[in-house]
């Protein structure tokens, strides 16, 4: 039997035999022993430092891109897993970090480190409505949608510090 938590061998390759496998367990990073959100918010920081150098157009046109192509890998991984969110599937965190790292894009380095805590803090406490959606919806979309909202929250107290601390200045 395979929970959420637990991710065998078998179960592994099979994941790793999908192209959306890849994808949704982040290249890899969600297959972390421990701690998988963290280790996929991690990942994200790389190609987040990629894409912060593009236009605020090309950046949200990837947000999009990477939120729809996450819905497709992350229902696709969860039916090879037979479990709607497992802890392996990290892409969620991809695009939840890169959307509060929105006012980091032209910030101090502080402002990453905060954005990043930040996202972390309410993908993991998850108050209302982001526990709501993740208990209520299913599939790649269940998977993802919280994850979007907790970077929502995130980058709305991240850009609040960010205008504080420039008042401050």
């Amino acid at each position: 039997m395979i929970t959420k938590y637990v991710l065998d061998a078998a179960r592994r390759r099979a994941l790793l035999r999908h192209p959306a496998g890849w994808i949704a367990c982040g290249f890899g990073s969600g297959l972390a022993p421990k701690a998988q959100g963290t280790f996929g918010s991690l990942a994200a920081v790389l190609p987040w430092l990629l894409l912060r150098e593009t236009p605020i157009a090309i950046y949200l046109l990837v947000l999009l891109a990477a939120f729809v192509l996450g819905i497709w890998a992350c229902d696709v991984a969860g039916r090879l897993l037979g479990v709607d969110d497992h802890r392996s599937l990290v892409w969620d965190e991809f695009v939840g970090l890169w959307i509060a790292l929105l006012p980091a894009v032209a910030a101090p380095w502080w402002a990453v480190v905060v954005g990043f805590g930040l996202f972390r803090l309410f993908d993991v406490w998850k108050p209302w409505p982001i526990g709501w959606l993740d208990r209520r919806l299913k599939g790649g979309l269940g998977v993802m949608i919280d994850d979007v909202v907790a970077g929502l929250f995130a980058a709305v107290v991240l850009a609040l510090l960010l205008m504080g601390s420039s008042r401050l200045a």
